[in-house]
């Protein structure tokens, strides 16, 4: 029996030790993960210098590992400069201004002709009608080379403030002749100093001065009419022949006979009247047809030309 029992106990003794232990060439068991256990997320490969890399994406990676996306090394968008501005075009020389004062001699009287022993005439254009002649007369004195005076209604510098320019940048001395030809005779000082005054704006607007020479409307005036011009700054200049080139033909005028009234009334100091205007009936502009021959026929008389300056002196 004890010999029995101990066989027993080394049987059993034998298989559990086999139990225990595993063969030399056994594989070992698979582990498994335990589920609290975390897997670290692969490296993302570093970005090449000629491909720079994206940022990542806000939904894979967490956000205390996010990375800032690389500044911008786009330059900044810089305006071209501007294309320097045009010299400006040289400013065309005006005539120069003339002298607005009246000397003391030249008031209390209303001058027909220029106080003078010299051959000299001065050519003058009432302007206060239509300006149907005003481009045939200026083109004639700028062939000539003669400067001239024109007289100009403040109606006339309000209706052709070109025309008004136009005669004083081509340098012609230019007059007041009213402000709507009215009959100063019939105007009371004040009047009178009021309607001197409107013309005078109106021709300083169209681009002229008219002080210090006015002429009378109709050439009707009284001393005292003489006066309140005075008074007002101007001197008034009549005339010492009209060549009554204003009638037309349908009032009997011609070419010719403006030619032989202005070189009949010649003399030293002659102020030749003449108009711009058109006659209203037959449309003629006999001054200015006559105009280069009366300058020529002048010339050849040993006359050379001048403005009302010249009554200065």
């Amino acid at each position: 029996m004890r010999r029995r029992r101990a066989s027993v106990v080394v049987v059993l003794a034998f298989l559990l030790l086999a139990a225990g232990c595993g063969g030399p060439d056994e594989a070992p068991r698979p582990t498994t993960a335990s589920p609290t256990s975390t897997v670290a997320p692969s490296p993302r490969p570093s970005a090449s210098d000629d491909e720079p890399a994206s940022p990542p994406a806000a939904a894979t990676t967490p956000a205390a590992t996010r990375t800032a996306a690389p500044p911008s090394t786009a330059q900044p968008s810089v305006p071209a400069p501007a294309p320097p501005a045009p010299a400006p075009a040289p400013a065309t020389p005006s005539p120069p201004a003339p002298d607005t004062h009246v000397p003391t001699a030249l008031l209390g009287t209303d001058w027909e002709r220029l106080p003078t022993t010299d051959r000299v005439v001065a050519l003058t254009f009432d302007s206060g009608s239509s300006d149907s002649a005003v481009a045939s007369i200026l083109s004639t004195l700028a062939t000539e080379h003669v400067s001239a005076t024109f007289f100009v209604t403040g109606d006339f510098a309000r209706r052709y403030p070109g025309q008004v320019a136009a005669i004083a940048s081509a340098g012609h001395r230019v007059g007041n002749h009213s402000d709507s030809h009215e009959h100063y005779p019939a105007l009371t000082d004040a009047q009178i100093s009021d309607d001197l005054g409107h013309a005078e704006a109106a021709i300083v607007a169209a681009g002229a001065t008219a002080a210090p020479w006015f002429r009378f409307p109709y050439g009707d005036r009284t001393s005292g009419d003489i006066r309140a011009v005075n008074a007002a700054g101007y001197v008034p200049v009549p005339w010492t022949v009209d060549t009554l080139g204003w009638k037309g033909t349908s009032g009997g005028q011609t070419k010719a006979t403006v030619v032989q009234r202005t070189l009949g009334a010649a003399q030293p100091g002659e102020i030749v009247l003449m108009h711009v205007g058109a006659n209203p009936d037959d449309g003629t502009i006999l001054d200015a047809h006559a105009l280069p021959e009366v300058i020529a026929r002048l010339r050849a008389a040993g006359y050379s030309f001048v403005t009302v300056d010249r009554l200065r002196g």
